[in-house]
């Protein structure tokens, strides 16, 4: 007998087939999320991470890793701290981009930082580590003029001579957009850092005078 169009899509699934039909490959999800699709959530995650099906990334955060050529790929960073933070107000940075700025930095760190309004500190995601720093203001995305200001404002968490760095940082506010530096400075300097690009582009007036 031909089943009726109105009939449950899932009709004739158990449950945890169910909950399976609604995860995404390369998604993060949190113990909440699958909430929603399932009645006894913590037997079907114990069921899913040990079929394979999720990685556990920390308490109460999952990824359904994506099939490649490769093998499975992990959740992008995005996808992860967004899960994370149940928020998608955040700005993934790291150390390591200082170096596009030419001004000496050439070291390579393993932990992405971001940028929120929720959480501060060391988190182990997966494999992955991340520095959580609440911030009231940042940017969209990365800019030359940000990473200028945010470099001055983390130099003394970095490997290098820290006295070199900060002479080159100044010769490169000299080339930046002044009204892009100045906003960026306004928007998300520290003390320290206002003060330094002051008497940076006040000396690269002068000297163009």
């Amino acid at each position: 007998m031909q089943k009726s169009l109105s009939e449950p899509i899932f009709a004739g699934m158990t449950k945890l087939e169910e909950l399976k039909r609604h995860l995404k490959p390369g998604q993060a999800y949190r113990r909440a999320d699958l909430a929603r699709w399932s009645t006894s959530v913590d037997r079907h995650l114990k069921q899913l991470v040990a079929d394979g099906t999720l990685n556990k990334l920390s308490g109460g955060l999952y990824v359904y890793p994506k099939e490649t050529v490769f093998g499975p790929a992990p959740a992008s960073d995005n996808d992860v701290v967004c899960a994370f933070l149940k928020d998608d107000a955040f700005l993934l940075a790291s150390p390591n981009a200082y170096n596009s700025l030419g001004v000496g930095t050439t070291q390579l760190y393993d932990k992405t930082v971001v940028y929120n309004h929720k959480r501060h500190g060391e988190f182990q995601l997966g494999n992955r580590k991340y520095a959580f720093r609440v911030k009231p203001r940042f940017p969209k995305s990365l800019t030359k003029e940000f990473l200028l200001v945010d470099l001055v404002n983390n130099v003394d968490q970095l490997a290098e001579a820290k006295d070199e760095v900060l002479k080159r940082i100044a010769e490169r506010a000299a080339d930046a957009d002044p009204k892009r530096l100045q906003r960026a400075v306004r928007e998300y300097g520290s003390e320290r850092a206002k003060k330094f690009f002051e008497r940076a582009l006040r000396a690269s007036e002068l000297h163009a005078a």
